[in-house]
């Protein structure tokens, strides 16, 4: 089994490296931004902390797909909910998300319960943060009942509430996410849901109209900004994949709007939830390298080996005890050539996560 070696060290002076520019211009819009170069202490001590408090450092068990579902094998690599559990505790993460509910039936003879996953979890000193399931009106009961047997605060998905980019239909969105949140809120638990880039594309909201008498323009409005404003704050909450942030920011820059003109609006991740901080219970922490060759502009990486400044994203958003960063790399798992891939992806990702840092007077 091959290790992998960091190509990019998190080093501490990396770690605080900042855009001086762009913290410049965060405060000019009247949000908190935190110095991270080391100011005239005179008589005061300085003092430093984790970015990330450790007991709010998850990980969502998609980035080790490949293990939970394996089938015992001789590999040496944990499988199945137990061993991957404990790795994952060992490794040093409080909390985990989940990507489904099943492993290989041959562990047990049979399917493993939420009950016995939940056992499992508090055998190892874990907290269930989230999960990424099928939201509808039809199921979601069931999925409550899931939730609450696993210990969740918190209970999502991983796709957009619509796939279209028409105004009504997130109307029609709104109304049943605010109705299943409160459901939620009901039996203690906060709904979210879980952006891609798409989801931060501009809304076809203003004519010329087309032959079905669909809007043709956009009066620049973006898809999900614009579920944030159509969804109760009490009800309906969101987990920001910031991976994907970026990627939007490189991708969707223009809309035309209704007089055909083309205009360009820069979407920025750390104002997305500056400006509503307390929206994002829960992230994902997830890396990149810039690639602008690729549709994307970035290729994936474990956390710390990407271009993605998180000591500033995190840094900015504030509130550290509320939110929850969970560790996800779609591309983690390493197949039958390297097993051990995704779990080694995960303790790299960790302990890059832990040495975000932040010094206080």
């Amino acid at each position: 089994m091959t290790e992998p070696q960091s190509k990019k060290a998190l080093t501490r002076r990396r770690v605080l490296q900042a855009s001086a520019g762009a913290a410049a211009a965060i405060g000019a819009a009247g949000l908190p931004v935190l110095q991270t170069n080391t100011p005239a202490l005179g008589d005061k001590k300085l003092t430093v902390e984790p970015l990330i408090p450790s007991q709010n450092r998850g990980i969502i068990l998609y980035s080790v797909r490949d293990r939970i579902t394996a089938a015992p094998d001789d590999s040496g690599v944990p499988y199945g909910f137990e061993r991957v559990l404990a790795r994952i505790a060992e490794i040093g993460y409080k909390e985990v998300e989940f990507a489904g509910y099943t492993q290989h039936t041959s562990i047990l003879g049979r399917q493993i319960t939420p009950a016995e996953i939940r056992k499992i979890l508090d055998d190892n000193g874990l907290v269930a943060n989230g999960t990424h399931a099928s939201i509808n009106a039809a199921t979601f009961q069931q999925q409550l009942d899931i939730a609450e047997t696993l210990g969740m605060k918190n209970i999502g998905t991983g796709s957009d509430p619509t796939n279209s980019a028409y105004q009504s239909d997130w109307d029609a969105a709104a109304d049943l996410w605010n109705e299943l949140g409160r459901q939620a809120k009901e039996r203690g638990l906060r709904l979210y849901t879980h952006n891609h880039d798409v989801a931060y594309s501009f809304l076809l909201d203003s004519g010329p109209l087309d032959a079905n008498g669909r809007p043709t323009a956009s009066s620049g409005v973006r898809r999900l900004e614009y579920f944030f404003a159509k969804t109760d704050p009490k009800y309906v909450f969101f987990e920001f994949d910031i991976y994907w942030g970026y990627v939007a920011r490189f991708k969707h820059r223009t809309y035309t709007n209704s007089r055909g003109q083309v205009r360009t609006d820069l979407f920025d991740p750390i104002l997305n939830v500056a400006n509503r901080t307390k929206r994002f219970p829960l992230f994902h922490a997830k890396d990149g390298d810039r690639a602008p060759e690729q549709a994307n502009g970035h290729v994936m990486t474990p956390l710390g080996e990407g271009d993605i400044n998180f000591q500033q994203f995190f840094e900015v958003i504030g509130e550290p005890e509320f939110h929850h960063a969970n560790w996800e790399q779609d591309t983690a798992p390493g197949g039958a050539a390297n097993p051990g891939q995704s779990l080694s992806f995960a303790d790299i990702s960790y302990k890059n996560m832990s040495d975000l840092t932040i010094y206080r007077q």
